[in-house]
């Protein structure tokens, strides 16, 4: 949880390790009042941190992984691909953003698959880089082409990820995704991140297939808003 000194404090992924010099990175898009704060803000000045907080994913020593990402979703998934890299893991990234100039990391995870014979699907909805249409389209097609993968990762969109727990299912592979809603308080009082019977930052985020089947006439329909309201995805 980033703090923003008088404006507010919000939940961000951390989308950069680096343990040897005790460094972590956050990847901010400017989308609001605190994001907006944030962007304006200069070196020394000061932000509060709280946490690490919630859990992650599910690291295996699996063959083969997919991994599914659209928009503000890469940022969590791209350090999950470097530590996938490290255990031989042999990784399908499809990343997929509105425009080209969406596109996070999109150098950073090219390198990356380039060093460890991985592959790489690039989508945008508008058609200025790699295919065009919705990253889950080649996800659909490799699997129905019978490519086999031990698990599939997602962050991004909640429709998205939805569409995505699907296919997993009728495909049978293992499942884990990364959601995101707003949350208060981070320690599972507010109730507003509350999907069925559980709190996305004490549960979550990252929840198995099995898990966002459990909710699944929530999970990809709708979410709770700033007041607490009810609202579709």
């Amino acid at each position: 949880m980033i703090w923003i000194p008088g404006i507010d404090e919000i939940p961000m992924s951390l989308s950069k390790l680096n343990p040897k010099k005790n460094q972590a990175t956050i990847t901010v898009e400017n989308i609001g009042e605190a994001t907006n704060a944030l962007h304006k803000m200069k070196t020394s000045d000061t932000i509060g941190v709280r946490g690490p907080l919630g859990n992650n994913y599910t690291l295996t020593n699996a063959p083969k992984a997919m991994i599914v990402g659209g928009g503000t979703g890469l940022a969590s998934l791209t350090p999950l691909a470097e530590k996938l890299a490290r255990r031989k893991t042999k990784i399908t990234f499809i990343m997929g953003a509105k425009t080209r100039n969406h596109l996070l990391f999109h150098t950073r995870i090219s390198q990356l698959l380039s060093k460890v014979q991985g592959q790489l699907v690039v989508t945008t909805e508008d058609g200025t880089l790699g295919q065009k249409g919705l990253a889950t389209t080649p996800a659909q097609k490799l699997l129905r082409q019978g490519e086999k993968f031990n698990i599939i990762y997602t962050c991004g969109p909640e429709k998205m990820m939805h569409k995505m727990l699907l296919t997993a299912q009728n495909h049978h592979v293992p499942f884990e995704a990364s959601l995101e809603r707003f949350m208060r308080c981070a320690i599972g009082i507010c109730g507003t991140c509350v999907i069925g019977r559980y709190r996305v930052c004490q549960d979550g985020p990252v929840f198995s297939g099995r898990q966002l089947l459990e909710v699944k006439n929530e999970f990809g329909h709708w979410r709770r808003g700033f007041d607490g309201r009810k609202t579709t995805v």
